[in-house]
């Protein structure tokens, strides 16, 4: 891993709408040049996915699109990223999702040529790998699969592919739990990033074939998953801060093998993976209660290139289908972002800062996606030469800047939570840097919880007797 320089250096640089290396793709739209976008996500009541019920799916999808598509036209929202996130049967019969990814892209054509709606159309299967415990990453039917339908999908219309994988998940999960520090680190640190780097390398070689845009990857199975955990008061709020931090070096190895945005809106790193590489972001925050609770629904708006709604089902809500009504949500989201902008850089920056300054007091999660606190942790992260070195500065950092916080009374945390960053920085202090001696220390508390080295190209650990 080479020293990275960020892309963005001062904190005018970093705002909504902009950003140093936009993408152009669909009809022309631009993600990231001078507007944010909405970018609309939706999803199935609960139906079971088989075959005597495929073709009311055919029809809920076509419902879906439509109405949203119609929502957009009456709402004069000139441009539209629509994201069809796969659900898992339709990534284990790969023909299940090109067919609904075609549908939704014949749809979108008619839409443009009929009344010039343009969009852009993000295709996001299942990392499906992660259904065997422990997984297997490299080979076998489920990678198979998952490959297949991303190549599936780019040939039915898809013109943007992200994934939300799940390498290093199984030792992940487990390190949550028990707050064990040296075990995130490394499954964010080591695990993770190789998963990436093997991952990234086969989707990019499928966008190459297919001349459709790798746009990235999110750690929603790690630092999302720390963050709803942290809501029902079952990790702290401080160590699900620290977890998103140290989520960046995993995410940013997409963009190192080839991904040039935009990243998945659930990857609430974007704004770290905006500093460090200049690719355009894809976030939510209020906009995203329709699917899980966050303590960054303003925050979260600062730097995005597009708006997301993260995902709604197809219920029936007073006004209308849940998906018309998050559509609705984004549109008038984005219109205000857009005044700003077109106002000029200082009143964008006036809105950028209440959207940060309305939350970043009241959670460390908030916190650490303040724009200057963005800036000043990707300058730690930029001298690391390997993604363990990064994450172990990502976590460093973090800490002193929680700590620096609350001693100046800049952020409140919860009287019960102030001594983790105690417990965290002491857990820190004995960690070994070196990889093997980490990786040997967190095979030993790791129980019955099972990893495959191989799938890490790790060497199999050997019990000293």
């Amino acid at each position: 891993m080479k020293i990275i320089t960020p892309v963005i250096a001062r904190d005018s640089e970093l705002i909504f709408g902009h950003a140093p290396h936009p993408i152009t793709c669909g009809h022309g739209v631009i993600i990231g040049g001078g507007m944010v976008h909405p970018e609309i996500k939706f999803t199935l009541p609960p139906i079971e996915i088989m075959e005597d019920t495929w073709q009311k799916i055919r029809e809920i999808y076509t419902e879906m699109i439509t109405d949203i598509c119609r929502r957009c036209v009456d709402l004069h929202c000139s441009t539209l990223v629509v994201e069809f996130e796969l659900l898992p049967p339709m990534t284990h019969k790969p023909q299940w999702g090109s067919e609904i990814t075609e549908l939704i892209r014949n749809i979108l054509e008619e839409f443009h040529e009929k009344y010039g709606l343009n969009s852009a159309f993000r295709v996001t299967p299942v990392d499906i790998r992660d259904n065997e415990r422990p997984p297997r990453l490299r080979s076998g039917d489920l990678l198979e699969k998952t490959l297949k339908t991303f190549d599936l999908c780019a040939r039915a219309g898809a013109d943007l592919l992200s994934i939300e994988s799940t390498g290093g998940k199984e030792l992940h999960d487990h390190a949550l739990v028990w707050g064990d520090l040296g075990a995130i680190i490394f499954s964010l640190g080591v695990l993770a990033p190789r998963d990436m780097d093997f991952l990234w390398s086969e989707i990019a070689d499928i966008c190459r074939k297919t001349n459709t845009i790798p746009a990235g990857d999110s750690a929603c199975g790690f630092a999302n998953t720390a963050m709803v955990m942290a809501d029902r008061g079952m990790i702290p709020k401080t160590l699900a801060a620290l977890v998103r931090v140290a989520s960046v070096p995993r995410s940013l190895m997409a963009y190192m093998k080839g991904a040039q945005g935009p990243s998945k809106d659930c990857a609430y790193e974007g704004p770290y993976l905006k500093v460090l590489s200049g690719i355009p972001i894809s976030m939510e925050g209020k906009s995203s209660a329709c699917a899980h609770l966050s303590p960054v629904g303003n925050i979260a708006a600062c730097c995005a290139d597009l708006w997301s709604n993260e995902s709604v089902q197809n219920v029936r809500l007073l006004s209308g289908p849940a998906p018309v009504v998050s559509m609705e949500q984004l549109i008038y989201d984005t219109r205000l972002m857009n005044v700003g902008l077109q106002e000029g850089r200082e009143s964008a920056l006036k809105l950028r800062d209440w959207l940060a300054q309305s939350d970043s007091p009241l959670d460390p999660q908030a916190y650490v996606l303040r724009p200057d606190v963005v800036l000043k942790i990707c300058n730690r992260l930029a001298p690391a030469t390997s993604p363990l070195e990064m994450t172990f500065f990502a976590v460093e950092e973090t800490l002193a800047i929680l700590r620096d916080a609350l001693e100046r009374k800049k952020l409140a945390i919860p009287e019960r939570e102030i001594h983790w960053l105690d417990l965290l920085s002491a857990q820190l202090e004995i960690l070994p840097r070196d990889e093997d001696a980490l990786w040997r220390q967190v095979k030993l508390a790791l129980g019955d919880i099972k990893i495959n080295p191989e799938e890490y190209l790790l060497p199999p650990f050997i019990p000293q007797s």
